[in-house]
């Protein structure tokens, strides 16, 4: 008999994770990764950095080569082999070596399916031109900076008396015109790369506010911030389409016209990349991801899957949703590669915590928003208070807003959101862990919590904000 193997489709986030803790267990086995793209093991999350040029070399968001993967933890890592096609009778999986050509198979014992999430793209007029990026991916990040360096390269002009510079495309020497399609995360971060890299940018959202999953306590402070910076936003706008010249982006189309743009982000959001989980008859789950149980198997026998392709069970609900976060990849990757060498581990849940950073603004959020509240049937109220970081003696200190979702009758947290210049991190992870205990705001009232005037005020903004509600509970 030959050696047990693991093969993982996806080497990022969740893939590696489950590889590795696979080979943890069970040194003796094998362990095969087939990645589609040229790199494994990197930050995704750190690429509008990169763009900004914050962080200079892509090199830097790599955290494992195929080479240390192969000499320092005994997987067999292979780069640009795209996975085709699952035979869970023969339990093989068909491969297709990008660089060759060629078709390839792999037999296993157990399979993780970690194929991540893809950038939205509907199918809109235009939206192939070039210029017209996403940011997902390593490439992705390379492909937008190096256009952007590419742009500000001018020469001098000869044989016009009308021309001084010109770029490589034909422009004339001025600022680049960058327009964001989508008011979220992505496109908030992306508004100081780009504004930092010197670009005039404009957002285009569709919703009545930037990160429209936040309450407009929340997202006023933000909308404030971004176009002090000078970015500007125009907000219930809808996108029809893009304008080109010989293949090249030129505007963008909207329902209250056109704004002209050198270069476009698309960052509406992301879905779960299961198209070769669905022709190969996986089950789907919540918001078309692959659906797992507890212990991340799939309906297919020796088949687990994690990572932004998979669902996740919410803690606040009870109920699987997709929430594609690269925390949530690496604990799920590594929890089912465990499961794939014989462990029985549970991944518990996730309570959707999440923050970003916006120029010089903190934003974080953590369980169930009221849009969300809402859409589940809660019968909730909002309780928002504003506080310092640190005490009003000790310099230096900023303004945080603080937003409760209570539930009323019961009084527990069903979430909490965030906004302010420091402080914001450290706070939104205790709130994290009242949701995951299930705690009241009367609960969350008396917590024992850290006090010194260079990091808080003696009645902390958590515990104003849990008095505040609790004020209102039994009001």
């Amino acid at each position: 008999m030959g050696k047990e193997r693991l093969v993982v489709i996806g080497g990022v986030a969740a893939g590696m994770s489950a590889a590795s803790s696979y080979r943890r267990l069970k040194p003796e086995a094998e362990a095969i990764v087939l990645e589609k793209d040229y790199f494994i093991s990197y930050g995704a999350c750190s690429l509008p950095y990169y763009v900004s040029d914050d962080v200079k070399d892509f090199q830097d968001l790599i955290s494992l080569t195929p080479k240390v993967a192969t000499e320092e933890r005994g997987i067999t890592v292979l780069t640009r082999h795209e996975a085709t096609a699952i035979d869970f009778s023969r339990k093989e999986v068909s491969a297709r070596n990008l660089d060759k050509n060629e078709e390839v198979k792999f037999s296993y014992d157990k399979l993780v399916i970690a194929t991540g999430g893809l950038p939205v793209k509907p199918p809109l007029p235009g939206i192939d031109l070039q210029n017209v990026f996403t940011i997902r991916t390593l490439i992705d990040g390379i492909e937008m900076k190096k256009f952007i360096d590419e742009w500000g390269s001018f020469q001098v002009c000869v044989g016009s008396p009308e021309c001084f510079y010109v770029n490589r495309f034909g422009a004339e020497k001025r600022t680049m015109k960058a327009i964001i399609v989508g008011g979220g995360y992505i496109g908030m971060e992306m508004c100081e790369s780009l504004r930092k890299r010197g670009l005039e940018v404009a957002v285009i959202e569709k919703m009545d506010r930037v990160l429209g999953t936040m309450d407009k306590s929340m997202t006023d402070v933000v909308e404030e911030k971004i176009k002090a910076e000078g970015v500007k936003l125009f907000k219930e706008t809808s996108v029809e389409g893009f304008e080109g010249s010989k293949g090249i982006v030129t505007g963008v189309r909207t329902d209250k016209g056109i704004f002209d743009a050198d270069l476009v982000l698309l960052a509406i959001g992301a879905r779960p990349n299961t198209k070769l989980a669905r022709e190969a008859g996986i089950e789907l789950g919540a918001n078309g991801a692959i659906k797992v149980d507890d212990y991340l198997r799939t309906n297919m026998p020796d088949v687990y899957a994690g990572g932004d392709c998979a669902e996740a069970k919410h803690l606040v609900t009870g109920k699987k949703v997709y929430i594609p976060l690269g925390t949530t990849a690496n604990k799920q990757g590594r929890i089912a590669g465990e499961n794939a060498a014989g462990k029985n581990n549970i991944f518990e849940g996730i309570v959707g915590t999440a923050i970003t950073k916006v120029f010089d603004l903190e934003v974080a959020r953590t369980g169930l928003s009221p849009l969300e509240a809402e859409r589940e049937g809660y019968d909730f109220f909002i309780s928002t208070v504003k506080g310092r970081s640190r005490s009003s003696a000790y310099p230096s200190g900023k303004r945080i807003t603080v937003s409760y979702f209570v539930e009323r009758g019961t009084g527990r947290l069903l979430g909490a959101q965030m906004v302010g210049e420091e402080g914001v991190a450290h706070r939104i992870d205790t709130l994290a862990a009242c949701l995951y205990s299930k705690m009241t705001v009367e609960d969350v009232a008396r917590l024992d919590l850290g006090y010194a005037p260079p990091f808080a005020t003696v009645w902390d903004p958590i515990l104003v904000a849990a008095n505040v509600a609790v004020k209102k509970l039994i009001s």
